[in-house]
């Protein structure tokens, strides 16, 4: 009578096939399925959450971040964007277009990720449930053919099968195996974490791009530079520039005061590193809200902001501020105060201007003046052959040169202007006989100006420092995602999956035949070396026992075991059971070598 198999039945080898496949990721497809556009959609949906893709998109992420770490961007530092603008005139146009000072919030970064977030949801999701699954489960049954696993033993033992079994699957639970004892054989499997670690991984890497995306579209910058002994109050107009998000703009500020006591800078005085920095310490006092009898000290650090509120606090650059008084040809005070130039090199050699817009008439006619020049910490002796360059950044033996020039300033035409840079359109610079008008001044020295237009003190400088203000509400989020990263990569690499079974069958001339096998997801020593425990410790419940029919019997099956009907312990009919029952190993097994494969 004929058989017809069904749709629901399972079609041979499948259960070895289940057996034998230790990975829990859904298998892809090489092509698409279907006809027309719902096959091609499929597809394509099926190749976007395929993990080849979310590798290679991670990639591009990685690859599309490295311009936002070479190029100046708008969120961190406005001034040197400009200023990087200035030097690269030929190409900057190129890069705006490109959105390349905008690298975080462009149009293709945002694609990139957003495709990512995708791909990552459509892998995790199915291969999440796929595992819950398998954790659900009972693990796989024994093969038919145990001899094809690529670590296999055998023995032959009078202890009854059911004993066998029962004490295989005591062994294994002891190992922390999951084992199941079902249909005469033992099913054990182990290193789930192996997949844990996979699924957290990935898991951790849509935190990661979550955190950035939150931080992306609900976070905000300021930029503010303070001499010591000035404070400001955290809103936009006090603000030196500031940058917000779709969600965070000027109105969600944090409300604090913060004042710059002093600080400190320390740099190496001798050594091959002379002049490398040691120390830069801003000390502060703060409070938030509007309640100023809650001030408190603190002190910023490079990498160690201060926390207020939702806001954090970076000290991110530090220079010198010149205190210049300047008269005018009446003697009166036209300008007082402290001027931070900015530094250009590693000596803090720093340039600056000074705009005296309010200096009056000069010969009948409204006159302003415009001081360019440097502030040296360590001025060398001569500038020959070197020019005004400071020699370390410490202040050793500070001097300020300036250049004097006189005219409109532009201050009073509406139009902003850069506080750092003078323009010289409308100016003339003085004269002193025929040479221009500069002088080099130190601390407490006074310079007469040419043409009776008054005086210039050099009173002193103090050290200034600017703070970036920033409301980043996802780096919690990243930094969790990042640490779970790391550990689930350590799990997915290091733990390894395996299965191992254990059969023992009653022969039909008497006694047991104990047949071990493993299966380990990698080419690992470690599979054969448990089952090899396994076979010692089992040995106090099924002690093998020597064939006195042949003692030249091997003591291994599996792939290593001799086979071909001319060998003399080879049955020329491999259905016979007391054929099989001839050919068991006698003694204890150790397995068989495990890259071999039938």
């Amino acid at each position: 009578m004929s058989k017809t198999t069904t749709d629901t039945e399972t079609p041979p080898g499948a259960a070895e096939e289940r057996a034998e496949r230790l990975s829990t990721a859904p298998v892809e497809s090489d092509g698409p399925t279907g006809i027309g556009v719902l096959g091609w959609l499929r597809w394509m949906w099926r190749q976007l959450t395929s993990m080849r893709v979310a590798l290679i998109l991670l990639f591009l992420l990685s690859l599309a971040a490295i311009p936002g770490s070479l190029i100046p961007q708008n969120g961190q530092n406005q001034f040197k964007v400009e200023a990087w603008k200035a030097q690269h005139t030929t190409v900057a146009p190129v890069y705006e277009k490109l959105q390349l000072f905008d690298v975080y919030s462009s149009v293709w970064f945002s694609a990139i990720y957003i495709l990512l977030f995708v791909s990552l949801a459509g892998c995790i999701v199915p291969r999440t449930w796929q595992f819950v699954g398998v954790l659900r489960a009972q693990p796989p049954a024994a093969p038919r053919n145990l001899t094809r696993m690529p670590v296999y033993a055998a023995w032959r033992t009078d202890a009854d099968a059911a004993t066998v079994n029962a004490a295989a699957h005591r062994l294994l639970r002891r190992r922390r195996f999951r084992a199941d004892l079902a249909d005469g054989s033992v099913a054990a499997e182990k290193g789930y974490l192996r997949e844990v670690g996979n699924l957290v991984f990935h898991l951790s890497l849509f935190a990661l791009l979550g955190g950035f995306a939150w931080a992306s579209l609900a976070s905000g910058t300021g930029g503010k530079l303070m001499v010591g002994g000035e404070g400001y109050s955290n809103t936009i107009t006090q603000l030196d520039d500031f940058t917000g998000s779709r969600f965070y703009g000027t109105e969600d500020l944090d409300p604090f005061y913060l004042k710059l006591d002093s600080f400190k800078s320390s740099f190496q005085t001798k050594g091959d590193q002379i002049g490398a920095a040691r120390e830069f310490t801003a000390n502060v006092e703060y409070y938030a809200g509007s309640d100023a009898s809650k001030l408190t000290k603190g002190s910023i650090e490079v990498n160690h902001p201060l926390e207020i509120g939702s806001s954090k606090v970076y000290l991110i650059g530090h220079g010198y501020a010149p205190v210049i008084k300047v008269r005018n040809a009446k003697g009166d005070v036209v300008y007082s105060g402290a001027t931070p130039f900015l530094p250009q090199d590693g000596n803090l050699t720093s340039t600056g201007v000074v705009k005296v817009s309010d200096y009056g008439d000069k010969d009948g006619r409204k006159t302003q003046l415009g001081f360019s020049g440097f502030f040296l910490p360590t001025a060398p002796l001569s500038f020959e052959g070197t020019g005004p360059v400071s020699l370390f950044p410490g202040d050793a033996a500070p001097e300020l040169v300036l250049n004097a020039f006189a005219g409109d300033l532009g201050t009073d035409s509406g139009l902003p202007q850069n506080v750092y840079q003078l323009n010289q359109k409308n100016l003339t610079q003085l004269q002193d006989g025929d040479k221009p008008a500069k002088a080099r001044l130190k601390p407490g020295q006074a310079w007469e100006l040419p043409d009776g237009y008054g005086t210039v003190t050099f009173e002193g400088y103090k050290q200034w420092a600017s703070f970036n203000i920033s409301h980043r509400p996802g780096n919690e989020i990243a930094l969790a995602g990042g640490v779970l990263a790391i550990l689930g990569l350590i799990g997915s690499l290091f733990v390894q999956r395996r299965r191992i079974w254990v059969r023992a069958v009653a022969l039909p001339g008497g006694g047991t035949l104990v047949e071990l096998a493993g299966l380990a997801r990698s080419e690992s020593a470690k599979i054969a070396e448990e089952l090899a425990e396994l076979a010692v410790d089992l040995q106090d419940d099924a002690p093998a026992v020597e064939d006195e029919a042949d003692d030249d019997a091997p003591v291994t099956g599996g792939p290593g075991a001799p086979d071909g009907p001319d060998h003399p312990d080879h049955p020329d009919d491999p259905d016979d059971p007391e054929a099989d029952a001839a050919s068991a190993p006698a003694d204890p097994a150790v397995p068989a070598d495990q890259n071999s494969k039938e």
